[in-house]
């Protein structure tokens, strides 16, 4: 089964740099686990301050609630601004 996970960040212009830096630290530590899935980040169009982060998985199941990764994302990015975390199953 197919499903994503969407977070979005809008965050306070003052704090880029040191977002950016931290996005770069969370993308590695994901790209050094096994691939059950993948992450993409998106910037809203003429907005910097908002950030979407899409993780898909292709998985048997949908992790009930959020998955581990999604957390810690959210978690850690709680710092610069606004977040908003959903999930999305493909339909059939």
């Amino acid at each position: 089964m197919k499903w994503i996970e969407v977070i979005q960040l809008r965050s306070v212009v003052s704090n880029r740099k040191r977002l950016e830096s931290k996005l770069q630290k969370l993308i590695s530590e994901v790209d050094r686990k096994p691939k059950k899935h993948s992450i993409k980040i998106y910037n809203r169009e003429r907005m910097d301050t908002d950030i979407c982060i899409v993780l898909f998985h292709d998985r048997e199941k949908v992790e009930i609630g959020r998955s581990r990764l999604s957390l810690c994302l959210v978690t850690a990015l709680k710092e610069f601004g606004l977040v908003n975390h959903s999930i999305w199953i493909e339909r059939k």
